[in-house]
């Protein structure tokens, strides 16, 4: 009685007009599955529980025919396809109720080891199954999911499985519809409930390690083959069989420890450096005997432990100042301790005078118990020109076993400051530099300074040599016409590597080769001397010779006359040379000096005086 759908037919003739228009409806094909209201056309179920598992479609065959006519009732016909749609009315089942599963002990965690399945005759949304672990025996080891593609329970390892332990487990699975339709609660519960029996298979294992990670200490400078710990595996497997060790040779530190590769007893290799290395990490691999390849490895982690070597020391400065118009009291320095050592928590450095100091009244120290201490001042003022520099010995002592001192000496330089405490000067550098440059600054401006003097003496130890160069290289060339004078008036040592004939006659080059400046060695003339008469003048001797000397090659020229044209040239004085004077001496009227000014007024006096006498 469910209905389904509503047919409709429409006739052409008149509904006035008797029946002819009055439509009937009927079921030809279909039956006994559905039925059809004759005057409305409405189809409905004529069977209860009509299952979609049975059969999905089905095919009705309608006539609609009507009621009249000179023709008789005329019919039609139409076919109705029907579908059934699913609704979830089955719940699942197990085919079985117990499953037997078979489990190797070395699964992995997380790893699939076994399906299951229940089965329900719905389709799709309506057959989607839920599985559940009921909680139980397996509840913590074991899991199980729901295959998507083929809804299946698909159980996982939730922690690993040994065989040594336990060898079987059993726990319970429920399957359950995910999606319920509340019209067929009555129906019943839509789950079913299965058993599922592991059974633990045993496998050949690796060695196990009594700890996850091994963590070990030991103190530097500990002797070379001290033992300082050890690490222990063992084979689970029912024939237990016996473990070797040893270090994995892949890390840097295999060679600072050795390992007994049976009883697992790690020692030192080497002398343990804290400052240099604080810990190291590495990995051991212990292996059956009876099966090498069985291994497993475990982290072992070894932290150096520091032995107190060295003695504590001030941190820098060493170096400080002091005011001539210090105070008692003044702290004019803190100081901290370093120490060499990785210094352990809650290291304490305390600070004191060394005892021969204690005793002078010029500086103490002054221990802040915090690792700190400040140099404080015992005298009413210092003076610089007394006593420049102090030296205090400082002991440092830390409390680390064993106990560690040292004896510092700090410098302490008087300076000269203002009243507000300013540091005016200190020492020599400061009379150059008031302004407060440092020893450095001070060196690098004499270095600076020095260079500076430097490449001035190498500028004119240069421009002499090239000036000398000139020189030498202006005698040497005999084709230059300037002669250069190093003395005044040198007379015929000027032209002596030149022929002063040259410059009246260029001619004379090209017709007499011969040098007039050096003796020449093939040509002899013999010189022949006239008889000197005895009444022969003076004068005339004199020029027979000259004349002698200047034909004779093998004579060194004498004094040379060279004829300036235009000597003098655009003077107001003109020429003063006498060599070209038509008159003498005595002809020359020095009247015209008193018109040249004051400079040339003593001139002027001489000639004038020397003009009076005449």
């Amino acid at each position: 009685g469910a209905y389904v759908l509503q047919v409709k037919a429409t006739d052409a003739d008149d509904p006035t007009y008797g029946n002819s228009a009055r439509v009937v409806y009927s079921i030809l094909q279909g039956q006994p599955y559905f039925s059809i209201d004759p005057k409305t056309g409405v189809i409905r179920t004529a069977l209860p529980n009509m299952d979609r598992e049975v059969k999905e479609q089905y095919q009705v065959l309608i006539q609609a025919k009507d009621m009249g006519g000179q023709l008789g009732g005329l019919a039609g016909t139409t076919t109705v396809n029907i579908t059934l749609t699913d609704v979830n009315d089955n719940p699942p089942r197990f085919p079985k109720s117990i499953f037997h599963l078979k489990v190797p002990e070395s699964s992995q965690v997380g790893s699939a080891i076994g399906r299951i399945r229940a089965v329900d005759p719905d389709f799709g949304k309506n057959a989607e199954i839920e599985y559940n672990i009921v909680p139980g025996d397996g509840g913590n080891l074991f899991d199980i999911t729901t295959d998507e593609n083929t809804q299946e329970g698909v159980i996982k390892l939730k922690k690993a499985l040994d065989f040594e332990t336990k060898k079987a487990y059993t726990f319970k699975v429920e399957a359950s519809n995910l999606h319920l339709d509340h019209r067929f609660h009555s129906v019943g519960p839509f789950k079913d409930t299965a058993t599922v029996k592991i059974n633990v298979l045993d496998m050949d294992e690796p060695p196990v390690f009594s700890k996850p990670m091994y963590t070990m200490e030991v103190y530097e400078d500990t002797p070379v083959g001290t033992i300082i710990g050890a690490v222990t595996a063992q084979d689970l497997d029912a024939g237990s069989s016996s473990v070797r060790y040893f270090i994995d040779w892949k890390n840097d530190v295999d060679s600072y420890f050795t390992i007994d590769a049976t009883e697992g007893t790690i020692a030192t290799n080497e002398l343990l450096d804290r400052e240099s290395t604080a810990q190291y990490n590495f990995s051991i691999i212990a292996s059956k005997v009876s099966n090498p390849l069985l291994t497993s490895k475990v982290n072992v982690i070894i932290n150096v432990l520091d032995v107190n070597e060295f003695p504590p020391e001030i941190s820098v400065p060493y170096e400080t100042s002091v005011c001539e118009n210090a105070k008692p009291g003044q702290v004019i320095q803190t100081v901290t301790a370093a120490d060499k050592d990785l210094s352990p928590a809650g290291q304490r450095f305390s600070f004191r005078l060394s005892a021969e100091a204690s005793n002078k009244p010029n500086f103490t120290v002054h221990d802040y118990r915090n690792n700190t201490a400040g140099i404080e001042t015992r005298r009413n003022g210092y003076s610089r020109r007394q006593q420049e520099l102090y030296f205090l010995p400082v002991v440092i002592e830390d409390s680390s076993y064993p106990v560690q001192s040292s004896t510092n000496t700090m410098t302490i330089r008087v300076c000269r400051c203002d009243a507000d405490g300013t540091i005016l000067s200190c020492n020599v550098e400061a009379i150059f530099l008031p302004v407060g440059l440092s020893t450095g600054a001070l060196i690098a401006i004499l270095l600076c300074i020095v260079i500076l003097l430097v490449i001035v003496v190498l500028y004119v130890a240069l421009r002499r040599q090239k000036k000398k160069d000139t020189l030498m290289t202006s005698k040497e060339d005999i084709r230059d016409n300037v002669i250069h004078y190093d003395d005044e008036g040198g007379g015929e040592e000027d032209t002596q590597a030149f022929d002063i004939g040259a410059l009246r006659n260029p001619k004379v080059i090209e017709d007499n080769k011969i040098r007039r400046d050096i003796k020449p060695d093939s040509l002899r003339f013999p010189r022949q001397r006239p008889p000197v008469e005895d009444n022969t003048d003076i004068r005339d001797f004199i020029n027979q010779r000259l004349q002698e000397n200047d034909v004779d090659p093998t004579a060194p020229p004498y004094d040379s006359l060279a004829t300036y044209a235009y000597e003098g040239n655009g003077s107001v004085a003109e020429s003063l040379s006498s060599i070209d004077s038509l008159t003498t001496e005595a002809d020359q009227d020095y009247d015209y000096l008193s018109d040249w000014g004051p400079r040339f007024k003593i001139l002027a006096d001489m000639f004038g005086e020397e003009e009076s006498y005449k």
